[in-house]
């Protein structure tokens, strides 16, 4: 017989949810998002410390290196030993990376795959578990504009985030039947301290912002509280019946073509 989820109230309270890469960025603006709607959030991070003093009361710190099974397995144990449940897991943690094909080495590749596509494998199997006892349970990975349009200099990070699209969709075939949904969303470019570094390195740190902003239709980069929001939105009941779905949270950029202005 199909899986007929009974529908949980409106909100997330007394939902636990785990958000990796949480300390900072999207990941801490979700885990903020995740908390006010009444959810215990987890952050799951491999500098836990960083995350900052005013949501410690909050937001339970986790130490967790996605590059590592045995870290994932005793944090999410952690997690669950600690809030008593696992319900929303967020796939959050993720590096960057820059150039073109020929600009990384095989070392650089399988490091940036490692903790982006196989930080996901390793903390979705980890909570599979707990998951599948949850009456409301939800993943969300987060992916990138990159895996759908073709940008330069990130040839690495795209192929990455390409994985990341193709694993949610088959994530969410294997598990719709368990009652668990898989979803991912694509960021633009969005306004995070990886940004803010990336910028730092520029020539001419302005004219690298004012031109990162014109690549979006909206004219600006994408806030991580937009992204959280989008996130929050996908782990809840309200999208009880969304699944193998990719949000794009990216001002236009996927979709749009807009003709120069004064054209």
């Amino acid at each position: 017989m199909p899986y007929t989820p009974t529908p949980p109230p409106l909100g997330l309270s007394g939902l636990v949810a785990a958000v990796t890469g949480g300390a900072s960025g999207i990941g801490l603006a979700t885990s903020r998002y995740l908390a006010r709607l009444g959810a215990r959030v987890a952050v799951l991070d491999i500098a836990p410390d960083a995350l900052p003093a005013a949501d410690q009361d909050t937001l339970l710190p986790v130490r967790c290196d996605v590059s590592d099974d045995t870290s994932v397995r005793a944090a999410v144990a952690d997690v669950v030993d600690r809030l008593g449940a696992l319900d929303i897991l967020v796939n959050n943690a993720g590096i960057g990376a820059q150039g073109t094909v020929a600009d990384n080495d095989d070392a650089e590749w399988q490091r940036v795959l490692d903790v982006n596509v196989l930080g996901i494998v390793r903390t979705t199997r980890a909570a599979l578990p707990h998951l599948r006892a949850s009456r409301h349970a939800a993943v969300v990975n987060t992916c990138s504009v990159a895996a759908t349009a073709g940008l330069p200099q990130r040839v690495l990070y795209s192929a990455s985030k390409g994985a990341v699209l193709s694993l949610t969709l088959a994530m969410a075939a294997d598990h719709v039947r368990e009652g668990i949904r898989v979803n991912c969303v694509n960021p633009g470019t969005a306004d995070t301290p990886w940004i803010d570094r990336l910028l730092s390195r520029a020539d001419d740190p302005a004219a690298e912002r004012t031109a990162l902003n014109a690549r979006q239709p909206t004219g600006r980069l994408v806030s991580a509280e937009e992204v959280a929001s989008a996130i929050a939105y996908l782990a809840s009941p309200a999208a009880a019946s969304v699944t193998g779905t990719a949000l794009a949270v990216d001002g236009g950029m996927q979709g749009l073509r807009l003709r120069p202005e004064g054209a």
